[in-house]
Order: C-alpha cells, then structure tokens, then sequence
C-alpha cells in the first residue's frame, strides 16, 4: 500500500521513504567502522609481544575496514537506483539547481541562519538549500572519493590481474602513484568525519529551532513541523 505524501493539516510530510531509512543507518554504521579502522591502519596499534600470528590485530581492523567499504559501495549503488524509482526526495541527493537564483536567495537565508546572524527560514520538509549543496558536493563526491581511492589501493593489494585492479588501477597513476592516494584517503575521511559532525549538528538545531523534526524523521519517514 502506498503512503500518503502529507498530512490533512499539512504540518507533516513523508519524506524519507524505507529505502531511504535503511541506506542512512547503515551508512552511519560503516562511516563509523570505515573511520575508526581507517585512522587506526594509518596509525596502527603498538606491536604486540609474541608472534603476530598470535594476535593478528590489525588483520582484524583491516577486515573490518574491508567489510565496511564493501557495505557502504553497495548501499551507495542502491541509493542511487532508488534516486531514480523512489520520490522526488529521495534525488536532491545527487542533484543541485545552481541556476535558480531562488536557490541562491535561500541558501544564503541559510548560511546566515546556521551562523546565527540571520531570522529562521521558513521550514522546508524536503532538503534546504544548504543542506542539499553540502550533502551533494560534500558528502556524495567525497564518498565517490573514497570509493574509488580505496578499492585502487585495496586492487594494489590484491596485485595485478585482480578485478579491483582492473577496474579501478588506473586511479593510482592519476593521483600520482600509491602513497599520494594514501595521503588523499586519509584526508577524505576527515573530510567525511567534519561532514557528519556538522550535520549531526544541523539535525539537532533544526529540532530545536526550527521545530522541524529531523532524527524522529529517519525512523518513521515523517517530517513533522512543530508548532
């Protein structure tokens, strides 16, 4: 059966569809598991005493690492098959109108609104202007980054004629040979880590200030406004 869109009183919205939903739970997981274990692999653990086949310790946070980036690739294809058979909310993800000037008019109400200098907008049950720049051009393109950057260096790993080589080899003479793209994925990860800490931020204000409900809305799919 298919939801309804909004509600009678127009104070609610349906938003973020069950597809929607799973892939944001299970990217937050893997963007956790990815960062921890990514830090830790590019500043690994004290050496343990003993042999290290005993421990094995950083195999354990390399498999991790491994597993987690298999899950968030696939979730990605997913999100990005249901952009395109999901609502329309579900594709201001990997779409921005830069050449509405509205846009630009209410992205600028936006920034002067999160730097507290600025009236509150007027709620939006879909994306705001801002959040949808910073979700496209932050957080979707550094997470292709990191997509692509991490199965080339997972390819050299697996050594020549393996399918990640194949496919995604031609990353490493791009960027400048393997330790360039170490040092960019490694970057991209802090880049991703200040990403999340600022719309984790921004879902939480917005609750309170803009007595729009973000966090309940990624369990029932309900944009709520409160008034």
């Amino acid at each position: 059966m298919t939801q309804p869109t909004q509600s009678p009183l127009d104070t609610s919205e349906y938003v973020y569809e069950a597809p929607v939903r799973l892939w944001h739970w299970i990217n937050a997981a893997c963007i956790v598991v990815l960062a921890i274990t990514g830090y830790l692999i590019g500043s690994p653990l004290a050496t343990q005493p003993g042999e290290a086949s005993d421990h094995f310790v950083m195999g354990y946070i390399r498999f991790a690492h491994f597993s987690a980036a298999y899950i968030f690739t696939i979730a990605m294809i997913g999100r990005a098959y249901w952009a395109l058979v999901g609502n329309h909310h579900a594709r201001e993800l990997f779409s921005v109108p830069l050449t509405s000037k509205v846009y630009w008019t209410d992205m600028l109400a936006w920034v002067r609104y999160y730097l507290f200098i600025g009236p509150t907008p007027k709620p939006m049950f879909g994306h705001n202007p801002l959040s949808r720049f910073a979700m496209f051009f932050i957080f979707l393109l550094s997470s292709l980054f990191m997509i692509l950057t991490g199965f080339a260096l997972y390819g050299e790993g697996a050594q020549m004629g393996s399918w990640q080589e194949r496919t995604f080899g031609w990353v490493l003479p791009l960027l400048g040979q393997s330790n360039n793209v170490h040092v960019l994925h490694h970057l991209g990860m802090w880049v991703i880590v200040l990403f999340v800490m600022f719309h984790i931020y921004a879902a939480v204000r917005e609750e309170i200030n803009g007595r729009l409900s973000l966090v309940g809305a990624m369990i029932s799919g309900y944009k709520t406004f409160k008034k």
